[in-house]
């Protein structure tokens, strides 16, 4: 029989604020991430900030020292929801450990840089693209390992989620055991989640008046939802403008990290012992 892995449910701690991070491997990842804040009021999230993770406090550019500092900032963040749009785990086949936890604390051992990480998946799963259980279920549109997104599964999982797990600076749903005075942690993908809602209108990402045409008809529907609430026409206007499509996949992120907070107190994550190795995309 299927398990319930809602460990939240057991939890009266309810965070404050939520963060999307729209997550990146790039070389120059402080450019490239963009981190969007909101704070929560009653069954409405008011998106405050979106900003490059570079603009974090101490944090740069560059890839090492701006995911350094992004790992710190979840870690200080102790009332949040943060969600996060990179793999936290493999496809079970490839996963090499009987626990979620034993996979993320061994994955930089095991895997000496983002090239090898590839190889050795692909070598493992015999050429093919393997995907997770939650990847048929929520419509992602890679693999883990898949040419366009290894580089953000590597690095997301060795210098975000190994360090807060390794230290136990922050609990991972639904894979830990959630509770009061830490950070929580959710996958999310903005993709998924706007095929969810109907709102999949691609391509969004380009400089040309189409595809801000399109990224405004996404941010307004999810507005029209009355899920989110953009404080000022400035900060509207930051996240449209845009042309990469970076902030306003950062507020999809913190529109589906607060849709999975409230839907925990209604539902439970049900389906395999999958999701406790392999991981869960909420959407």
């Amino acid at each position: 029989m299927p398990k319930s892995r809602n460990s939240a449910l057991h939890s009266p701690y309810r965070p404050s604020c939520v963060y999307g991070i729209d997550f990146s491997g790039a070389k120059k990842a402080g450019t490239k991430i963009r981190v969007t804040s909101a704070t929560i009021a009653g069954d409405a999230l008011k998106i405050e900030d979106c900003r490059q993770a570079k603009d974090l406090p101490g944090s740069a550019t560059e890839r090492d020292r701006c995911l350094g500092t992004l790992q710190h900032f979840i870690s200080t963040q102790k009332a949040c929801a943060f969600g996060l749009d990179f793999p936290f785990g493999l496809p079970r086949a490839l996963a090499e450990a009987n626990s979620w936890e034993k996979f993320v604390l061994s994955f930089s051992n095991h895997y000496p840089s983002p090239e090898k990480f590839r190889d050795m998946c692909r070598a493992a799963a015999g050429g093919y693209e393997l995907r997770r259980l939650t990847d048929e279920e929520s419509d992602t549109p890679w693999s883990p390992y898949n040419l366009r997104l290894y580089r953000q599964t590597y690095f997301g999982i060795r210098d975000v989620l190994g360090p807060l797990v390794r230290d136990k600076m922050a609990y991972v749903l639904p894979m830990q055991r959630a509770s009061k005075g830490k950070p929580w942690l959710f996958e999310v993908c903005p993709a998924s989640t706007l095929k969810k809602i109907g709102l999949y209108l691609v391509p969004y990402k380009g400089a040309n008046k189409e595809k801000r045409v399109r990224r405004t008809r996404i941010l307004e529907g999810i507005e029209e939802t009355g899920v989110i609430l953009i404080q000022t026409s400035a900060l509207r206007a930051k996240v449209l403008d845009d042309p990469d499509g970076d902030a306003l996949d950062s507020v999809i992120a913190a529109f589906a990290t607060f849709r999975a907070f409230l839907n925990l107190a209604r539902s439970t994550v049900q389906g395999s012992d999958s999701y406790a190795l392999e991981g869960y995309v909420y959407v």
